[in-house]
């Protein structure tokens, strides 16, 4: 796909025709494609302006929404609207990942590094929305992309899993879970790790990733299940000690 090509697809995907291009280009160009270039070139700095922007919005809309749900479910409602998982997801969805402008060295690093400049573009996306046609254009394409996948369920799942067992664990007087990582598999570019929860020297939980820390995650999540935590990845109501 030519550059135009990208350009126009990008736009549509946002529902919203630039007044400047070159903004839309940095937001759908990684790094790799513009090294020793100036640092608005990529998507970087818009990454970063997209982040807050993106946040705030859905903040704003939950808090208008649900107006029953207390600050522990409306954080989690929104950490799990704006996370990597849910935001590549989106990207992939939308086609993003064909207009993204990758450079040579990123070639094959397969899901993983498509996985992380999804999220990226999508986030950059909303900052050059933001710049270009303000809050409402920015606005818009959050709510129509995210609407989606919304669910009032994700509000009583963890939103960190190794915080939360943290949290538990010390509630019941027992030590701060500690992680070992055991095993490790795949190609280098993309790889697979295997780590284990330990509380209070016992193996707790096990669970893979395709980094250390989602393998982590993965075992706290097990060790939630298996400590009678959550049932089915959502949280049981406790008695706060």
């Amino acid at each position: 796909m030519t550059l135009s090509a990208k350009l126009a697809r990008v736009e549509e995907i946002c529902g919203h025709t630039f007044s400047d291009h070159k903004l839309l280009r940095s937001a759908i160009t990684h790094p790799s494609a513009v090294e020793g270039q100036p640092v608005d070139a990529s998507y970087e700095r818009l990454e970063f302006l997209g982040d807050s922007i993106l946040g705030s919005i859905v903040a704003v809309a939950l808090y208008e929404t649900y107006p029953h749900f207390d600050e522990g479910k409306l954080t989690r409602l929104k950490v799990s609207l704006v996370s990597g998982m849910t935001l590549s997801e989106v990207g992939q969805e939308l086609g993003i990942d064909e207009c993204i402008i990758f450079g040579a060295s990123e070639t094959g690093t397969g899901a993983r590094g498509l996985h992380s400049a999804l999220e990226n573009v999508y986030e950059a996306l909303v900052g050059a929305l933001y710049l270009d046609g303000g809050w409402e254009a920015a606005e818009a394409f959050i709510t129509r992309t995210l609407k989606p996948h919304l669910a009032t369920e994700r509000a009583e799942h963890p939103t960190n899993p190794k915080s939360f067992l943290q949290e538990c664990v010390q509630r019941d007087h027992m030590e701060p879970p500690a992680y070992k990582l055991v095993g490790s598999s795949g190609p280098a570019h993309e790889p697979t790790f295997t780590a284990v929860t330990l509380v209070d020297g016992i193996r707790r939980g096990r669970g893979s990733g395709s980094s250390k820390k989602e393998a982590e995650a993965a075992a706290a999540l097990d060790a939630l299940e298996r400590m009678g935590y959550t049932h089915n990845g959502v949280i049981l109501k406790r008695k706060q000690g």
